[in-house]
């Protein structure tokens, strides 16, 4: 095709199916769905042609007619004779002006289509240079279909045998320490030069921080406090399909980022790891009405697409804390919601979500809480002219099959931990389990009993409606909050690097400094830290339920005491592999045993809730407020391996009495955290423990019965 213009194009009216682009008998068909439209206008330009048809801009515009274009509320077209790759394509679209109804119509910008499978932005990571650049969709039906290859099969993990690594793809290898290709780093291709690193940490998923296309340029676009910031955890979603194309090696754009997502895949799922994605749909990039950015659903269909408060002059209500929220019970949005995330299981094999602020989702389109949304629970017509039914996210025929989990809470005050709707197939990342933990390690009064709670599985919030231990995504720490090893350094926020006045972050992250904020030459007060990590960390792999690490905290990852990192593209953030190498020996080697030795161990991912025959407490008096100390036995009736665990948060000795052992059996040390590695953990036991066993402040122990 040697040139291109408006009037050489051969059009058809098209039809309203598939939403997005696809390739058709008769053509490319474009069909993006609004409501309120009264016009709208598609534009296609073409790369690397300086000249389309007399177009110096290098950019068409079709306008559709209402009559000929349009089924319902789709507008639609088909073009016969464009090249089936490489075409970029936006939408200009206008309609009433009624702001107090809640529209947000202007045809002079223009608008990303959300159901863009691929989207063109900035090349580069971070490039402040293109902070104005314009979000573009673009297709391509000329790839070859990836070779997953002929024997390819999921990873197929059972819930209760997860151990889940919270992470960043960007941070994990844009340091130059990770050592890899500088072309590949912070990319899809650079988690796959470090798995070897996931396998020997022992982990056998990945939850990776947002990797649908966001804008991390939000904070440069106008004078502001955080306009030094960059948006690295990736909460500023403008599209659901498109993987974030600046996470393609060395800028190579969105086809390569696709590509590449999908080795990414392939690699971890051929080392057994599974994949699943933070999901972001409860706000979008686009801001709220004072500093607005729109790229896509503000000016498609604002009044379908956000909650807007009609009868307050059709305001933008904010569940999310981002000054906007999605509209995610609106049966289009809801159609939206459940086409992308089967998107993401059938073109790129991922294993699961995490829902970020999931409590939205069971928010109504005025924003009220109901108690069976239909996005979550029910069945429901999809209110378009569509064959079929939309069925919710956990009955989904594609959906099924994936680990869904939710943040059981948003920033509108729906906690629904332990309560979140459907309840057999949702499991919850657990924030009253992160809190009590956190409570009784550093040492609070009264906690014992809720530490006891949490560690066997929390059946409080969880033994209902056929849910199991492993419905409990167990964390100690996760991307937003302090890091483990801020967690024991700080008592308080050091956020002034973030430009907010230090009034973001949470100010109660339940922290202690062991006697020093922030760093110290003190030998006595780092050996206090190490100790209370590693405590942390045996919490949390002997607890039943899901557990799950953040990235970093396997060496020791400093924030500098900062509990709301998201705009520091830096070693803030950034994986600090050299000091996973000073520490490779000692802390790293902890936290990796005890992982290993949690995945060896069924005891400690059981199937159903502990009962009487399953764990012997060594507690006479659970109401003594004063006592800081839990002892406790899980019993291995098949082989009797038993084991026993002690925590000690008292700042003093405690002689604790052993229970006999089995019949046969004997006790084998294999952790105390107050001894030096290798020490620490001798994963295949040492013997000699007698009938009582000094444990020392602020630490903890596991023996386990063996012949």
């Amino acid at each position: 095709m040697s040139e291109i213009s408006p009037s050489s194009l051969k059009l058809s009216p098209g039809q309203a199916f598939p939403l997005g682009v696809s390739e058709v008998e008769s053509g490319i068909n474009f069909a993006i769905f609004s409501q309120h439209a009264t016009m709208v206008m598609l534009c296609l330009s073409f790369p690397n042609r300086e000249k389309l048809g007399g177009l110096d801009t290098g950019m068409m515009e079709l306008t559709l007619d209402s009559h000929m274009n349009k089924t319902g509320d789709i507008w639609h077209i088909c073009i016969e004779d464009l090249p089936r790759h490489n075409v970029l394509y936006s939408y200009r679209i206008d309609g009433p002006r009624g702001w107090h109804q809640g529209h947000r119509f202007d045809s002079s910008i223009v608008l990303v289509d959300p159901y863009a499978k691929l989207v063109e932005g900035p090349k580069f990571f971070g490039d402040v240079r293109n902070k104005m650049s314009k979000f573009l969709g673009t297709y391509d039906f000329n790839s070859m279909p990836f070779d997953w290859g002929d024997n390819y099969k999921f990873p197929n993990i059972p819930e209760k045998d997860l151990v889940i690594y919270e992470m960043s793809v960007r941070a994990f290898t844009a340091d130059e320490s990770s050592g890899v290709d500088p072309n590949i780093r912070g990319s899809y291709l650079g988690v796959i030069e470090k798995i070897p690193h996931l396998l020997e940490l022992g982990i056998n998923a990945v939850e990776l921080l947002p990797v649908f296309e966001f804008d991390e340029l939000e904070f440069q676009r106008r004078p502001n406090p955080r306009d030094h910031m960059i948006n690295t955890w990736g909460y500023s979603t403008i599209n659901f399909f498109a993987p974030m194309s600046r996470y393609a090696s060395a800028g190579g754009g969105p086809l390569a980022a696709s590509l590449e997502f999908k080795e990414m895949v392939k690699a971890l799922h051929d080392a057994g790891i599974e994949v699943i994605l933070d999901v972001v749909y409860n706000h979008t990039n686009e801001a709220d009405d004072k500093n607005p950015f729109t790229t896509s659903f503000r000016g498609i269909d604002n009044k379908v697409y956000y909650m807007v408060d009609i009868n307050h002059n059709g305001q933008l209500l904010n569940f999310s804390g981002c000054g906007n929220t999605f509209n995610c019970n609106h049966p289009v949005v809801m159609e939206l919601i459940l086409d992308s995330l089967r998107h993401w299981v059938l073109e790129y094999h991922v294993d699961g979500f995490r829902f970020d602020l999931a409590s939205v989702l069971c928010r109504g389109t005025d924003g009220s809480p109901l108690n069976a949304p239909p996005l979550i629970k029910t069945e429901r017509s999809s209110g378009l002219a569509r064959p079929g039914r939309l069925k919710a996210i956990a009955k989904d025929a594609i959906i099924s099959r994936c680990k869904i989990i939710a943040e059981p809470w948003d920033c509108g005050g729906l906690y629904l931990v332990g309560k979140f709707p459907n309840w057999d197939r949702w499991a919850e990342w657990n924030g009253k389990y992160r809190d009590d933990i956190r409570r009784f390690i550093k040492g609070d009064l009264g906690m014992k009993g809720s530490f006891a709670t949490r560690v066997a599985g929390s059946a409080d919030l969880y033994k209902v409606n056929k849910r199991k231990p492993y419905h409990s995504v167990n964390f100690v720490i996760a991307h937003d909050g302090f890091t483990l090893h801020d967690l024991v350094s700080y008592n308080f926020k050091h956020n002034d690097a973030n430009g907010e006045g230090g009034n973001d972050g949470s100010n109660d992250s339940f922290s202690w400094n062991c006697g020093c904020e922030g760093e110290t030459a003190d030998i006595n007060i780092k050996a206090l830290r190490s100790r209370q990590m590693k405590n942390f960390h045996l919490a949390l792999m002997i607890s039943q339920g899901t557990p799950m690490m953040l990235m970093g905290d396997e060496y020791g990852h400093t924030r500098h005491g900062n509990n709301n990192s998201y705009g520091h593209d830096t070693d803030i953030n950034h994986f600090q592999w050299g000091q996973l190498d000073a520490r490779k020996t000692s802390h790293f080697r902890f936290f990796s045993e005890v992982i290993k030795f949690r995945q060896q161990h069924p005891l400690f991912g059981r199937e159903n809730f502990l009962d009487k025959k399953d764990v012997t407490w060594h507690e006479d008096n659970w109401d003594n407020y004063e006592s800081k100390f839990l002892a406790f036995t899980l019993h291995d009736d098949n082989l009797g391996g038993d084991i026993y665990l002690a925590f000690n948060a008292h700042d003093y000795f405690i002689k604790a009495i052993i229970p006999s052992p089995p019949q046969k059996r004997r006790w084998f040390r294999v952790v105390d955290t107050n001894l030096e590695s290798p020490d620490d953990i001798v994963p295949q036991g040492i013997p000699g423990i007698g009938g009582t066993y000094n444990i020392a402040p602020y630490s903890s122990i596991l023996l386990e019965a063996k012949p």
